[in-house]
């Protein structure tokens, strides 16, 4: 004959309990911090990025825009590309040759101003510089409207362009060349477009 069977050991709930901890104890952390994130008003007081974020993204008009990462010099309106405007250059030119193998993605522009530019310069000092409008229709309406899509200070300024056409970062050429050349790193590095 066989013994009767017994009611479940007290194990099963003891297994039960060791369930529903784990889960807690991995659940519990995911939930505060989706908390945090999203029924809260707290925000990381901390930033990556060196340069100035323009929010909401501008989109800037033209075709010169898409398709590559541009770095973006304004020129001095009517004094044409002045010894700031060729400051800003040198920073946009030497940020470019210091990204190496990742410089085919980016491109620098100079948006011209009246009366711009030393093309002896140009040619010399800055091969491979875009120069946006062209010195012929500097003076054209959309040469103007394009400027003013850039805000202001424009001076001593580089401005990021996306692949997309948005206008998204902004960058004091008085500052340390390298926050700009780390946040390129990034965004290329994190982007697969352009």
């Amino acid at each position: 004959m066989t013994a009767p069977l017994k009611a479940a050991p007290p194990r099963r709930k003891h297994n039960r309990r060791m369930l529903l901890g784990l889960l807690l104890l991995f659940a519990a952390p995911l939930g505060i911090a989706f908390w945090l994130y999203y029924g809260s008003n707290w925000r990381p007081q901390s930033h990556t990025n060196h340069g100035q974020l323009i929010a909401p993204v501008v989109p800037v008009p033209g075709t010169p825009f898409t398709g590559k990462w541009s770095l973006v010099v304004v020129g001095a309106g009517e004094a044409g590309c002045d010894a700031t405007c060729r400051n800003a250059l040198v920073y946009a030119r030497q940020t470019w040759l210091s990204l190496g193998k990742l410089a085919p993605r980016v491109q620098r522009v100079l948006l011209a101003g009246e009366g711009c530019c030393d093309a002896h310069y140009l040619e010399r000092e800055q091969a491979g510089l875009l120069t946006l409008p062209p010195t012929a229709t500097a003076t054209a309406a959309g040469g103007a409207a394009l400027r003013r899509v850039f805000p202001a200070p424009q001076e001593h300024t580089l401005f990021i362009v996306d692949p997309l056409g948005n206008l998204m970062m902004r960058y004091d050429a008085h500052e340390d060349p390298k926050g700009l050349r780390n946040d390129l790193k990034k965004l290329l590095a994190l982007s697969h477009i352009g």
